[in-house]
Formats: structure tokens, C-alpha cells, sequence
């Protein structure tokens, strides 16, 4: 059959409209997306189905830029009235592009039209996902509750760079704590008719430990607790308490001493950053208050020496002198004395502007100045002391092909604890958590990594001492031991440590069908000398609340040639007769400045500690159905 050939004419107007029409099309995706953007910072409330709410904008009710409240117009600062200005002239822009002649056009539109007007009314949540390439502050204001185990990967990696000392991750979920509705305890106070049902908590203590909990709409004293245990200190370097050194060669160096297994060989040639609590004085009152510092550029290194002086750098090097950081240069001692001494800051003391014999003339100069004006500080002999330390200042990263890795340091115990965390502010928004009848608790402690032996540390009263108040709270009659024990046989005890992932170049160093492997679910551990919980009961409890949320488990053993490291679990279980089990994240390089561990595996740990929240009540009526044990 044969047809009538178009023109060139033709063939030109039909290319130029359907070019016209992608154009408008890219146009109204383009202003979508800004729009989208914009609307993250701002919304408006209104109902799709009023036009009246539509055109009587001034009346309505405006969202914060740093929260979630909502307040009358009148209520919000310059910056987000800007912003809400910004939307609505978007907007209008919006409308003339989909030619919308009035607002009831808007409301009867069908399509595209109506998507966009319904977009402009809608929630932030239902309007585009959340993207996670954006670095969440140190805050849990801009912080929402997560779906799929690849979803905690960057908050993780965020929460790793942004917190590199101790003290920075426990003031980080104090502030996720806080903008979740959590109550901060004071360990001074009385806490009697304090706490109350459906109520959430936490209780701090020395700013390195930290304990936090919600309590189950029908919680009864007497009742049991899912609790989670685990560490929030890692391995590092602390500034000894006179850290100023000698120059050598014209190096100034930093003392610094190890914190448990640090300053190790993974520690030579690394970028090294210094941050930790500054305790200051004030001038008026006489009150002394922790601040926080972290210099988060690189400012420390410990050089190696070159091989072709023939030595060994991963042999066995001394600590005290040849594992010494350094942290600038002076070489006055070559210069002429009138350089020298027209030099406006030496290394030291007496070129400390305002020391006199105090704390600060014992660190090095520089490093006191730098840290002052880092906190606003004028009179440096407000500072009366601080504990300082280390830190590899490369960011937390996703690594591997398919980014199926977490390149990081200090996941030991971090991750642990940042998964909990996540599992408790989960858990405690749900609706289930209002009809339950148990608390639960995380417990993050101190000084794991040296034995536990402090009053922050695991051996300590922290956690059986935080239960005790909380059980009398709810008690409403004489409180008695009988309550208390009472409480400790209907709970359960997950001690949250990280465990050891199979290296693929050390297979022979692994108990066979004992090889955890990366993202695919927690591990638990065992060890038939004590040095775990981990027994047939309370494996078989764990296995029962992973099969009811739906996660997978795995087994760790060493082998019998092979040392066993230990955990806060047995002091634990052992100090208040608690059922327990051990597991962990599994990781590789454990004790490296820089280890390894899945990308999957933060969500796979604060998926399976909140089905252990969600679940625990059930299973243990299940276990006090047959002996109890």
C-alpha cells in the first residue's frame, strides 16, 4: 500500500511541538523537584478537599525549620517566613506552568495538576523520599524512623565522622533522646513520683555512660525489662596529664599515652585529630561546666621510619619513645636570639597569654591557645583541666562495589550502641508500646575496653542500681527485695558487643561452620569458658525472638588454639541473676585504627534489638509456660 510522503514542513512542526511539549514537561519536573526541596524546610497543613484553605494562607498554621512544632504565623522567625515566601511564589509559578486560572480549578484538577496541588498540601514525608547523602546534624530533630536495614548506612556513617570521642556520641543520643521525648533523670534527685507509665527516659552518667529506657503503657512493678548492654568507649590515645614535651630536632611532640590496646602499628602515618571535654571554670559563680571540643582537622602524626634505615616499623616498638605524636615545628633553637625573642608564641609555658601556675602551663602552648579560641574561651586559666584524646580524622565511608562495606574507625563498640539506640527510639514510638507490659532499656557503659573496673564501667552500680529506682517508682506499696528479684527473673539481658568477621585471608584462624560473614544478620557468640553468657536457654530465646521479626542469626566460636576476648555480659548477668545471651555485629579488624564491617549490618543489629523490645513479653510467657528456668 502506498502512502502519501509528509512534507518537510510537516515533519518540522511535529518535531518542534513534541519538543515544546518534553520542554514544558522538564519544566514542571524541574519545578517540582525545587519545589520539593523547599517544601522539606517548610509545609502548610492545609486539606486538599477546602479551597477555602486554600486562599486564606495568612490564617494557616506554619511548620518550623528546625522541628516538627507548629505555631501561628506570627510564631516563626525571619528565616522560615522567608522561606514559606519562597515556596508560595514557586508555587504560583508552578500554577501558571499547568495553567491553573483560580484555586477551584486546583481543587477539581485531575493528573499532574492535581498531584501538584495535593503535593503542595501534603505532608514532607509523603512528598519525595529522604535522601540520605545529606549529613544529619548532630541532632535528632531532622532524624526519622527507618524502614530497610540499607537505610541506616549513612545516618551511621554521619553519626561515626560527626562523634569521634566518647564524650561527642553520648551528648549525640542525648540529643536523639531528648527530641524523641525522652526525660532526663537526675542521678541527685528523687525519682518517686517521677516515672509513669508510656513515659521515656535516661539517666547520664560522667558523660561517658549512658543509661535509657521506656516504660510499656501496662508495665506493673514487678514486671520484667528487655534490656540491651553495650560500650560506648573505643580504643585511642589520651593526652597524658602534663602533655607538654621536649623539642626534639625541632619537633614539638604531644605526650600521650594509650587507651587499652591503642597506639598499636595500624596507628603509624595516620591524620590524627584531637578532641574530648574541657572543664571551665566560671569567672562569677565559680561553677564548673564540661565543654566539648573537637579539633577535627588533621593535626597529630606518628611517622613512621623509613625502611631503608633497616628497621622494622611493626616489630616491637616502644610506646613512650618511639610511638610519640608530633604536632608542629620550632626551631628557635637555631635562630638568632633576637628572632627568637621577638617571636610572638613559643612552645613555652610562659608564652601562655594569662597562665600562671595552673593547669594550662603544663600543655603544650599552642595547642592550649587553639583550644580556647575553638570554644570561645578568653581567660585561659578557666580552663582547670580536660581529658583529650585522638582520633583518625578519614570520615566514616561506604566502600566496595556495590557499597556493601563501612570503611570507619571506633566501630568497636559503636556500632553496637548506635544500632541500640536506634531499636529503643523505634520501638518506644510504636502503638504496641503503649499496651506493653515491660520496660525497655539500653545501657551504653564506659571503659569496656580496660576492664569495666570504673563507676561508669559494666562492674560498677550503674545499671542494677538505675533498675532498683525505677522498680520502687512503680512499686505502691513498702518496696522489698522480693520486687526487685521478682523483676530480674522475667527479663532478659543482650550483651551487644561486635564480633569477629571471617577474613578471607586467614581462613585457617576460624572454627569451621563457626564464620560469620558480613550483612547478613546478627552473630551470636559463644565460649564454653564463661567468657560470653550465651548458654542453650538463652540461645533458644534469641532464636524465638529473631524468628518473630524475621531476622537471620549466625554462631561464632574460637577455636581451641586461640584466645577469647570478653565482654560486659557475665559481670552483668552475673550481678543481677538475669538470663542472657552474647552478640554482636560482626567487623573486620578488630583494634585497628580503621576496620570494616557490612553496610547493612547498623540496620540488621537495631532491626533485630527492636524485635528483641517488640518481643521479649511474649516469649517469656512462652518460656514461663514450660520451666521458666
Amino acid at each position: 500500500m502506498v502512502r502519501n510522503k509528509p512534507s518537510t514542513a510537516s515533519l518540522h512542526k511535529a518535531a518542534m511541538e513534541k519538543q515544546i511539549a518534553s520542554d514544558e514537561k522538564l519544566t514542571q519536573e524541574l519545578l517540582m523537584g525545587e519545589f520539593a526541596k523547599m517544601k522539606l524546610a517548610v509545609s502548610k497543613p492545609t486539606d486538599p478537599n477546602n479551597k477555602e484553605s486554600f486562599t486564606a494562607r495568612e490564617s494557616l498554621p506554619i511548620r518550623s525549620l528546625g522541628g516538627d512544632s507548629w505555631g501561628p504565623p506570627g510564631s516563626i522567625d525571619s528565616e522560615a517566613r522567608l522561606e514559606q515566601e519562597k515556596i508560595e511564589t514557586l508555587f504560583e509559578k508552578m500554577r501558571k506552568s499547568y495553567q491553573f486560572p483560580s484555586a477551584e480549578t486546583e481543587i477539581n484538577a485531575t493528573s499532574g495538576a492535581q498531584t501538584l496541588f495535593e503535593a503542595f498540601h501534603s505532608p514532607n514525608d509523603s512528598l519525595i523520599p529522604r535522601n540520605l547523602d545529606t549529613k544529619a546534624p548532630n541532632s535528632a530533630k531532622h532524624a526519622t524512623i527507618l524502614k530497610d536495614p540499607e537505610e541506616y548506612a549513612e545516618p551511621f556513617i554521619n553519626f561515626m565522622t560527626e562523634n569521634p570521642t566518647v564524650w561527642h556520641a553520648i551528648e549525640y543520643w542525648e540529643n536523639k533522646l531528648e527530641d524523641a521525648g525522652f526525660t532526663k533523670l537526675s542521678p541527685r534527685d528523687s525519682w518517686n513520683g517521677k516515672l509513669e507509665p508510656n513515659g521515656k527516659y535516661y539517666v547520664n552518667r560522667n558523660g561517658t555512660s549512658l543509661i535509657a529506657f521506656s516504660v510499656g503503657g501496662a508495665y506493673k512493678s514487678g514486671n520484667g525489662i528487655a534490656m540491651v548492654a553495650a560500650h560506648s568507649d573505643s580504643l585511642t590515645a589520651r593526652l597524658k596529664p602534663i602533655s607538654t614535651k621536649h623539642n626534639k630536632a625541632g619537633f614539638v611532640q604531644l605526650g600521650v599515652a594509650p587507651y587499652a590496646g591503642a597506639l598499636n602499628e595500624t596507628w603509624w602515618d595516620r591524620d590524627l585529630g584531637i578532641g574530648g571535654r574541657v572543664l571551665v571554670k566560671d569567672e562569677k559563680t565559680g561553677y564548673i561546666s564540661q565543654k566539648l571540643v573537637k579539633l577535627g582537622w588533621p593535626i597529630a602524626r606518628i611517622p613512621t621510619l623509613a625502611p631503608h634505615f633497616g628497621v622494622g616499623m611493626f616489630g616491637q616498638n616502644n610506646k613512650e619513645t618511639q610511638l610519640v605524636p608530633i604536632i608542629g615545628l620550632d626551631n628557635s633553637d637555631i635562630e638568632s636570639s633576637a628572632s627568637s625573642s621577638s617571636s610572638s608564641e613559643q612552645f613555652q609555658t610562659s608564652n601562655i597569654s594569662g597562665a600562671k601556675s595552673s593547669f594550662v602551663s603544663t600543655q603544650p602552648p599552642k595547642l592550649v591557645n587553639l583550644i580556647a579560641k575553638e570554644l570561645g574561651i578568653e581567660n585561659k586559666e578557666t580552663i582547670i583541666n580536660w581529658e583529650l584524646e585522638l582520633f583518625d580524622t578519614q570520615p566514616s565511608q561506604l566502600g566496595g562495589l556495590d557499597k556493601e562495606f563501612i570503611f570507619s574507625g571506633r566501630i568497636d563498640d559503636k556500632v553496637c550502641s548506635w544500632s541500640s539506640i536506634e531499636a529503643l527510639l523505634s520501638n518506644s514510638s510504636s502503638e504496641d508500646s503503649k499496651s506493653s507490659g515491660i520496660i525497655s532499656m539500653v545501657a551504653l557503659f564506659d571503659d569496656e575496653e580496660i576492664g569495666s573496673l570504673l563507676r561508669q564501667g559494666a562492674r560498677g552500680n550503674f545499671l542494677p542500681g538505675t533498675i532498683e529506682r525505677v522498680v520502687e517508682c512503680f512499686n505502691h506499696s513498702t518496696y522489698s527485695p522480693n520486687i526487685l528479684m521478682e523483676t530480674y527473673a522475667k527479663s532478659f539481658l543482650v550483651s551487644f558487643d561486635v564480633t569477629h568477621a571471617t577474613n578471607p585471608n586467614f581462613l585457617e584462624k576460624y572454627l569451621e561452620n563457626h564464620c560469620p560473614r558480613l550483612n547478613v544478620g546478627l552473630t551470636v557468640e559463644a565460649d564454653s569458658n564463661g567468657h560470653t553468657t550465651t548458654d542453650s536457654v538463652s540461645t533458644a530465646i534469641f532464636q524465638r525472638l529473631a524468628e518473630k521479626c524475621g531476622q537471620k542469626l549466625q554462631t561464632f566460636m574460637i577455636r581451641n588454639d586461640s584466645r577469647s576476648g570478653g565482654t560486659v555480659g557475665p559481670m552483668l548477668s552475673s550481678a543481677m541473676g538475669v538470663r542472657a545471651i552474647d552478640v554482636g555485629i560482626p567487623q573486620l579488624s578488630m583494634h585497628s585504627i580503621r576496620a570494616t564491617t557490612g553496610s547493612k549490618d547498623p540496620g540488621l543489629g537495631a532491626k533485630m534489638i527492636e524485635g528483641v523490645f517488640a518481643g521479649w513479653e511474649s516469649v517469656d510467657e512462652e518460656i514461663a509456660g514450660g520451666k521458666g528456668w
